[in-house]
């Protein structure tokens, strides 16, 4: 560099813009690096990926990073096989009677590839519900079924359970059925093996970025194999960051009164109970 390019007066074209661009590389140590952003007060209110933040034009590190940790509980939550003996022993502890059964998709891999042999109990769990049908018929029989997420049932199961029975005293109800690699329609034969007049099926929904384990609720009067989606209702992302488990079971004991006098289910019966308020009151 020549001595009189050195010594540039600052007036002279282009010596601005380099003081601007050394402003950019060496910032005031009196201002921030990370300008505050509006949208980052929100994510307090939301678990949904909003105000991530930006390095340049991608994402910053931690929330790619972020993002493949959810990604990757997603994808457990699918897989990940339903402790039959352990959840069976936690409902019995608890004071439930239950009993065992299982799809006609053998394993994992056939049950996500095939829904349709998820949604039918293979003909020795058929066998053992009919055998077992109480000799009066109950009002109700939950059927427990691991779903797109085994994790759901884990965690939310025994205590939507124990929830709903507070609401439910004046029905009969049956033995809870633990079903594995099952589907919703599986509560339809589940419920008419045993003589129910409504099946409440418990079920891990489609696991979300934000939410694996969330937990669904479906509920058919009158089930019988060949019920349409139809003709059931659904509660849906019951979970203590979604629909809380009380909050739950008194919309499900709402319903079950509902579909008694109306004597169905689906589009017919709607949820009549008040939304609660944002503010709490």
């Amino acid at each position: 560099m020549s001595g009189s390019d050195a010594s540039r007066d600052a007036s002279e074209p282009g010596a601005e813009g380099t003081a601007h661009a050394r402003e950019l590389l060496v910032p005031d140590a009196a201002r921030p690096l990370v300008e505050p952003d509006a949208w980052t007060a929100l994510r307090a209110f939301t678990p949904a990926r909003i105000a991530l933040g930006r390095t340049g034009a991608s994402q910053p590190t931690s929330a790619q990073l972020a993002f493949g940790l959810a990604h990757a509980q997603a994808r457990d939550a699918v897989h990940a096989p339903l402790e039959v003996a352990a959840l069976d022993a936690a409902l019995r502890a608890e004071g439930f009677d239950t009993l065992v059964a299982h799809s006609r998709a053998a394993d994992r891999p056939t049950y996500l590839r095939r829904p349709d042999l998820g949604r039918r109990l293979d003909d020795a769990s058929l066998a053992r519900l009919r055998a077992a049908a109480p000799a009066q018929a109950p009002d109700l029989v939950f059927v427990v079924a691991d779903g797109l997420s085994a994790t759901a049932i884990v965690r939310h199961a025994l205590p939507l359970l124990l929830a709903a029975r507070e609401r439910l005293a004046g029905w009969s109800i049956g033995p809870v059925v633990i079903a594995a690699q099952a589907r919703v329609a599986l509560g339809d034969e589940a419920g008419e093996a045993l003589g129910a007049r409504a099946v409440a099926l418990l079920v891990g929904e489609r696991p979300g970025l934000s939410s694996p384990d969330s937990l669904g609720i479906y509920l058919t009067w009158a089930p019988r194999v060949g019920r349409t989606d139809a003709e059931r209702n659904c509660i849906s992302n019951v979970r203590p960051e979604g629909l809380a488990y009380g909050r739950a079971a008194a919309t499900l004991a709402g319903l079950l009164e509902g579909a008694r006098r109306l004597g169905a289910t689906g589009v017919s019966l709607k949820d009549e109970a008040e939304a609660p308020r944002l503010d709490g009151g």
